[in-house]
């Protein structure tokens, strides 16, 4: 059954980073750069302050408790525990996947941080403004498209992906259900998980 998986993602792998065009290396790479996301952090971070006044102090330990808890899960946890290659290291790919700017991350790929942290940080802000900003939901493509530029640049399996949004969507359910008990938000500006 593993063996299967594995056969599947490295085929997932191979078609999804065969999908690349020279005009799209340079984008690839900037989008995949932490630092890339600074502003739109910045904006949120904003849009916390100016919509929850004194008690955005609580939203933003939440939201630093959601990325250092998919952060260290995957980094400190999963990946020394699998100890798997990833693409960009693994000896039988070897010159078979895209690789941009000699860029090849770690060693460990399994699973994967860039998209836990997206994918925290967008199911906690979803969690937050979903009452308020119908627009927030778009955070989900933001993550997904991060997270897809790790296959383009040959450094994740798809599959790291999957189990590192799955990390990622826990680890921003945790940190806003805890922003929640710890906070004393307005009736009006609460938007509590249903149950």
């Amino acid at each position: 059954m593993i063996e299967q998986l594995t056969e599947y993602d490295m085929a997932a792998l191979r078609y999804l980073n065969g999908l690349h065009a020279p005009w799209l290396d340079p984008i690839m790479y900037i989008l995949t750069q932490s630092i890339t996301s600074i502003p739109l952090y910045i904006f949120l971070a904003y849009l916390v302050v100016k919509e929850y006044k004194k008690e955005s102090w609580v939203i933003l330990l939440g939201i630093g408790l959601t990325i250092l808890l998919a952060d260290q899960v995957t980094t400190s946890i999963i990946k020394p525990y699998f100890a798997r290659f990833r693409p960009s290291h693994e000896p039988t790919l070897e010159g078979l996947i895209h690789i941009v700017k000699g860029y090849k991350g770690g060693r460990f790929g399994f699973a994967s941080s860039h998209a836990a942290n997206t994918f925290g940080a967008a199911t906690f802000f979803f969690l937050l403004f979903r009452n308020t900003k119908k627009w927030i939901i778009w955070l989900f493509v933001w993550a997904a498209l991060v997270s897809y530029t790790r296959i383009y640049l040959g450094v994740h399996y798809p599959g790291d992906i999957l189990v590192g949004a799955l990390v990622g969507v826990l680890a921003g359910l945790t940190g806003y259900k805890l922003s929640s008990w710890l906070g004393d938000w307005s009736e009006k500006k609460k938007t509590p998980l249903p149950g």
